[in-house]
């Protein structure tokens, strides 16, 4: 008996009602989409993490051995705390044309295509499987879609293309920076205000590491020029700072974050590497002369890596059949897309809705958007059938 058929929209309203903010476990929805599949015949395996409270799903539609396409989303979306929402945020609510709920434009409404093409899928003669890789935590670093990414070729079968759902407006983005995210941890030494000469100010120090940053941050304008994006260099910005315990107390401690976002090209590690030398040469002798214990540490805390396919790859090809267009676009947000490309999965980002849209109060998605995403994945399904 063949499983039920939905439309993307009626989809969409279950996905939006699984509140999947990043904080809290995934599993509701992650048992829904398993059963929904298992309606129509499709098994899935969970990729949980150690406490088995969040988990990716991997589902194969099609020929069960290594190659095909995945199409990859993220059940996870961000919190509406502080948000002036009109309308309760886990509840779809559409008005001329639009749907309106958290995650409706990032991006449950891909998952909601993805699904709904399901049954179209499962009619077809494939030659080539169709992949669904659906992670979690994507929202605070692409955190669950690692360990998925790592069974590749051993308990999952390794995708040949990988197209990531990221809401494009269903355009062809072949190329996005990567966020680098560090912290840094001065520590120097206590003392009276009145005797300045016993202590070590750490934030005195951690400012000089901060001007330091600032001479990077205005070489990056010029040796990462790429009018591709916007802005079009690789931004470096000091996203947090902390320090210091009373008015009349030597700050002791300081800890700073800053992000890089990297254009592809760019290593991160010779920033890190410059800013760790600066540190030994401008810093550290001066400090343990008067605090032996004196110290800055420097932690890469999150890396997702740049994208930039290939101009030549089969996927790049492939996307711009399916949307029908003859260009490509870069981006200044982050995807999974590095990720599977550096595991030896091309990748491209193509998804319905607008990152505008993305993490706003009453985000929305409009209606033709999911209309031309199954037009996409219509598309998908007649390619799949193909032999060669």
């Amino acid at each position: 008996m063949p499983g039920p058929v939905y439309s993307p929209t009626e989809l969409l309203a279950r996905l939006v009602s699984f509140d999947t903010t990043s904080h809290k476990s995934n599993l509701g929805i992650v048992a829904f989409i398993e059963d929904y599949l298992l309606q129509h015949g499709v098994t899935s395996t969970r990729v949980t993490t150690p406490d088995g409270q969040k988990a990716s799903l991997f589902a194969t539609i099609g020929p069960t051995e290594m190659g095909g396409i995945a199409l990859s989303g993220h059940t996870d979306v961000v919190p509406v705390d502080g948000q002036a929402w009109d309308t309760d945020p886990f509840a779809l609510r559409e008005t001329d044309g639009k749907l309106y709920g958290r995650g409706t434009s990032d991006m449950k409404g891909f998952l909601a295509c993805a699904l709904a093409a399901v049954p179209d899928f499962k009619s077809r003669d494939l030659a080539k499987p169709i992949h669904l890789a659906f992670s979690y935590d994507e929202e605070i670093g692409c955190i669950g879609v690692r360990p998925m990414i790592a069974e590749f070729g051993a308990t999952l079968p390794k995708p040949r293309l990988v197209i990531v759902g990221e809401p494009t407006s269903m355009q062809v983005v072949d190329a996005h920076k990567g966020p680098v995210r560090w912290q840094v941890e001065v520590t120097g030494r206590a003392a009276h205000s009145s005797m300045a000469t016993l202590g070590i100010n750490a934030i005195s120090y951690a400012a000089r590491l901060i001007i330091e940053l600032a001479r990077i941050e205005a070489e990056l304008k010029i040796t990462t020029r790429n009018d591709r994006f916007d802005p079009p260099y690789a931004s470096l910005q000091v996203t947090s700072i902390e320090g210091g315990t009373a008015a009349n107390i030597i700050p002791v401690t300081c800890r700073f974050g800053f992000e890089i976002r990297a254009t592809p090209g760019l290593d991160p590690d010779l920033i890190e590497q410059r800013l760790k030398d600066f540190a030994a040469r401008e810093c550290l002798p001066e400090m343990r002369s008067v605090a032996p214990e004196a110290d800055i540490t420097i932690t890469r805390a999150n890396a997702v890596p740049p994208f930039g396919a290939d101009a030549k790859s089969e996927i790049v090809t492939l996307a711009l059949y399916l949307t029908g267009q003859n260009e490509t676009y870069a981006v200044s947000y982050a995807t999974e897309a590095g990720l599977f490309q550096d595991a030896g999965a091309p990748s491209i980002v193509c998804g319905p809705g607008s990152i505008a849209q993305a993490h706003t109060a009453n985000e929305w998605i409009a209606e033709s958007q999911l209309d031309q995403c199954m037009t996409f994945m219509r598309r998908l399904a007649d390619w799949a059938e193909q032999k060669n």
